[in-house]
């Protein structure tokens, strides 16, 4: 997956605001993969700050994002991504030839409370482990 052996993939989760799925998305991977895979997320809009049904959701399975600031999408972000994961942004992800490109189809929680937001975290959690079985499988008898 990355360009150079050696090197762990990169991922770049994008959404509009990079306020819940986009920060979600991100802290899972972050947990789950640990340093094996490196992690960014970005926003075609930023918002003012993380979605706080979003953090109360995360914080529910033991993921602390309260910290988390939402970032202007980049095109050097793109760049230096091995994959690059589009929620509900549309066409403003810039493509470079030789990115690998995913759409997760997810419902946007910005405005929804703790409850709704649930559904989508377990739902992005899915997904990642997904696309760590993919890029960045566990060696045998390590672990994340």
């Amino acid at each position: 997956m990355p360009e150079s052996p050696g090197t762990k993939p990169s991922v770049l989760f994008v959404c509009v605001h990079n306020a819940g799925r986009s920060q979600m998305a991100a802290a899972w991977l972050t947990h789950l993969a640990g340093d094996r895979v490196e992690v960014r997320s970005a926003g075609s809009n930023p918002g003012e700050q993380v979605n706080p049904a979003a953090v109360a959701a995360m914080a529910e399975v033991g993921i602390d994002i309260s910290a988390e600031v939402p970032k202007i999408l980049t095109v050097d972000a793109v760049k230096e991504s091995d994959v690059c994961i589009t929620m509900g942004c549309g066409d403003t992800c810039p493509v470079f030839p030789g990115k690998r490109y995913l759409d997760w189809k997810l419902d946007d929680p910005a405005g929804q409370g703790v409850e709704a937001v649930r559904p989508i975290r377990d739902e992005i959690k899915t997904l990642v482990e997904g696309l760590i079985a993919e890029i960045a499988p566990a060696k045998p008898g390590a672990t994340a």
